[in-house]
């Protein structure tokens, strides 16, 4: 029987509830010896807590935890961590945190013993994430192995080769739902305009996105195949595509761009 993880999570907002919710869900964590400190969480996170009967804001910041989750807002980084390096001298060190580098994490967890930055994105909160995952080369096989198997938790994982490729994974899966959200958006109202009610239009924008969703973690094939499945020579979707991804290809030509600007703007923002 795999062993359970000990898990000390440091704030329990909306990244670190849909944490803890998948750690839950999916039995990975050792209640009895997990911890959750959050001022004041939520009513629904505060109930799942004493359903699972976590530990929550023990006055003694001691134990023998496995891992160290950091998921506060970085502007209140320095204050929130401010208690906590002599668990972190004990614990590998899991941050979910934008903006914060490893070495920004460790002036604020001094003496750190192992640190691990994730980048989640907003349907962790659903279990169906993207997270982009890196550790420094002398972060332990066991270290790795235990922040994988709390990120897959909550969907998918990728490990990125260095530091900066957090910056492009922010670009592309962090940002990225915005991007489909402003997609169906779109086409919701180019579907009013060619004649569909609001309603109408609105509920077949968002059902032919969760259902495009769907149906590509259902099919394996390469996306460029799950395209052309779709695109019958010669018929609607053809016609669509040739205006969306032409001799031009604007279409990708925007979506690079769109990256880049996001990928630079993490890298800036980033301490």
């Amino acid at each position: 029987m795999t062993k359970k993880i000990s898990v000390a999570l440091i704030g329990a907002g909306s990244m670190g509830g849909a944490l803890l919710k998948g750690w839950i869900a999916g039995g990975v964590i050792d209640a009895a010896t997990s911890a959750v400190f959050d001022p004041a969480p939520r009513d629904e996170i505060a109930t799942l807590i004493g359903q699972a009967r976590l530990c929550l804001n023990p006055a003694r910041r001691e134990g023998a935890f496995d891992v160290l989750v950091v998921a506060v807002k970085p502007q209140s980084a320095a204050d929130a961590l401010a208690p906590f390096p002599p668990l972190a001298a004990r614990a590998s060190v899991l941050s979910v945190m934008a903006g914060r580098s490893i070495a920004a994490l460790g002036r604020s967890l001094p003496g750190a013993r192992a640190i691990i930055r994730a980048m989640p994105n907003l349907p962790a909160a659903v279990g169906a994430g993207a997270t982009a995952l890196f550790a420094p080369a002398d972060v332990s096989p066991t270290d790795r192995r235990v922040a994988e198997t709390l990120m897959r938790a909550i969907g998918e994982i990728a490990w990125v080769e260095d530091e900066a490729g957090i910056d492009a994974a922010t670009a592309v899966s962090g940002s990225g739902p915005a991007y489909f959200f402003l997609l169906a958006e779109a086409l919701a109202e180019a579907g009013r305009a060619a004649g569909l009610t609001a309603e109408t239009s609105a509920l077949l924008a968002r059902a032919t996105l969760v259902g495009a969703g769907a149906f590509v973690a259902h099919d394996k094939r390469a996306l460029d195949a799950l395209r052309r499945a779709v695109a019958s020579p010669g018929g609607t979707t053809e016609a669509a595509l040739g205006v969306l991804d032409g001799e031009t290809q604007e279409v990708r030509k925007l979506i690079k761009r769109a990256v880049e600007a996001a990928a630079r703007r993490a890298h800036e923002l980033t301490e």
